[in-house]
């Protein structure tokens, strides 16, 4: 990994350079919410949000879109047409560790026994810029699963903010080939800034709520029912929220249109596991009915399944489904129950 630095006055100038190349999503404030947008004015860009809204997940795995058109031609043959090939590359700047490590549990997702090829082709022609956290929100709780506040894993180019300067680190060959294209790190020796990063890593760690996972999973391997599911499926309004705002959920439904004329169009879109139709089958059964049953399959995902299928963790604990949730079910009591055998 090579390490250099940009002074804080250089780095909107450099991203302006980069955004005259290359479409740049990154966060921006709109209508008091931090989002992932793409910019016209990097003076829009946010350096100090704590989370986003929404995760970036978008930009690989979009809420909506189209996988193809067929067309019935006289009822002679059906013409396929699919999408054109994504070919122009994007900067995506900004982006926390947590949020850098959902990306990286969703690629075996799309990319490994059943490549995607809409998500591989938006995943491959993106440069990922991260940003380390400065300070932690009370919902944070990234270091349960191993994450750092300022790593760099995930990223192309990870930058931490110290005094007057950013550490650059350029961690991929992808970040080597955007720094070649847009010049303007500075590199030489930088064992002074890497011991500031060291301090402000400490700092926010300390600020992170200590949350413990050991011994969760095994008791999840042992153990499919569990009265805690019951209890806390009573508070649950199957809403749907957090599958929404999670970096990692990845349900979809598929959907296909009539459009007139022999025009037939197919859509996928998000869906969520907690919502009751999500496994209700065509004759009608359902193998998850009640509350209990969707609410225990979530976080059996967040806590087990995502690390039998992939060895990764299936929840980054960036804290979005605490913030939003309508009735204050928190991933953190659920595995403090699970820990106490309730």
């Amino acid at each position: 990994m090579r390490k250099g630095y940009i002074s804080k006055d250089k780095l909107m100038p450099w991203l302006g350079a980069i955004r005259e190349k290359f479409p740049l999503i990154a966060p921006v404030q709109e209508d008091g919410l931090s989002l992932f947008k793409e910019v016209e004015k990097v003076e829009d860009i946010v350096l100090d949000y704590g989370i986003t809204r929404m995760p970036p997940k978008d930009l690989f795995f979009p809420q909506t879109e189209k996988m193809f058109r067929i067309k019935n031609k006289n009822n002679m043959a059906i013409e396929l047409e699919t999408p054109e090939k994504i070919t122009d590359e994007l900067v995506l700047f900004g982006v926390h560790s947590c949020d850098l490590k959902s990306i990286l549990a969703l690629d075996p997702v799309f990319t490994t026994r059943f490549p995607d090829r809409y998500y591989q082709e938006r995943r491959d022609k993106t440069y990922v810029i991260g940003l380390s956290c400065t300070k932690a929100l009370p919902t944070c709780f990234c270091t349960a699963y191993g994450i750092n506040p300022t790593d760099a894993e995930g990223a192309d180019i990870h930058l931490t903010e110290l005094g007057d300067k950013y550490l650059v680190e350029v961690a991929t060959d992808r970040g080597e080939r955007l720094i070649a294209e847009v010049p303007g790190v500075v590199f030489e020796d930088v064992a002074t800034l890497e011991a500031e990063k060291e301090k402000l890593t400490q700092k926010v760690r300390g600020e992170i709520t200590s949350v413990d996972l050991t011994g969760v999973k095994e008791v999840l391997d042992e153990n499919f029912e569990l009265p805690l599911w019951e209890k806390w499926a009573q508070k649950c309004l199957g809403c749907g929220i957090c599958t929404y705002v999670c970096p990692t959920c990845h349900c979809f439904d598929i959907n296909d249109f009539n459009r007139g004329d022999g025009v037939g169009e197919r859509f996928r879109c998000w869906d969520s596991c907690m919502f009751s139709d999500f496994t209700r089958m065509a004759g009608g059964h359902n193998p998850r009915p009640t509350k209990k049953e969707r609410v225990r399959n979530r976080f059996m995902h967040k806590l087990k399944y995502h690390l039998d299928r992939y060895n990764l963790v299936g929840c980054v604990g960036c804290g979005r489904c605490v913030q939003r949730c309508p009735e204050n079910i928190d991933i953190r009591a659920i595995i403090s129950d699970i820990k106490g055998g309730v």
